[in-house]
């Protein structure tokens, strides 16, 4: 009976593991068909964003489906900066890591796009403003 007693916690985390991998594994394959056709797009802890036919949209995972956040054209893009993602109006450094922002600046709108990887963010910076730069 010991035995048993010992077993049974390890049986609980599996479970919850498995259950946890299930989840995200269905989160991929949301984010796979959503992201379909895109020319750019990541999914990360921060959300799911996509590039489609000059228009940047990104959105987060609620209730088991990506719900749009919001939405920024890119030929109307005049400024990228990188911006940490909670202490105000700091920009991030070349060497910082972790959670930021790419604010977007464009005709009179500012918009915020979260980003899990500081790196991945200035990827994307890299790409938009070339994508920017082909529209016009």
């Amino acid at each position: 009976m010991l035995h048993g007693l010992i077993w049974l916690p390890l049986l609980l985390i599996f479970t919850l593991l498995t259950a946890l991998g299930w989840l995200e594994r269905r989160r991929q394959n949301l984010f796979r068909d959503w992201a379909e056709g895109s020319e750019l797009c990541k999914l990360d802890s921060s959300g799911a964003a996509s590039l489609r036919n000059g228009e940047l949209i990104w959105s987060a995972f609620e209730a088991g489906e990506f719900k749009d956040q919001d939405s920024f054209i890119i030929k109307k893009l005049e400024l990228i900066e990188l911006m940490a993602l909670t202490s105000g109006e700091a920009p991030l450094t070349n060497e910082s890591q972790g959670k930021c922002r790419l604010r977007l600046v464009g005709s009179g709108r500012e918009m915020d796009v979260p980003f899990s990887d500081a790196d991945k963010a200035r990827e994307w910076m890299e790409e938009l403003m070339t994508k920017a730069r082909c529209d016009l």
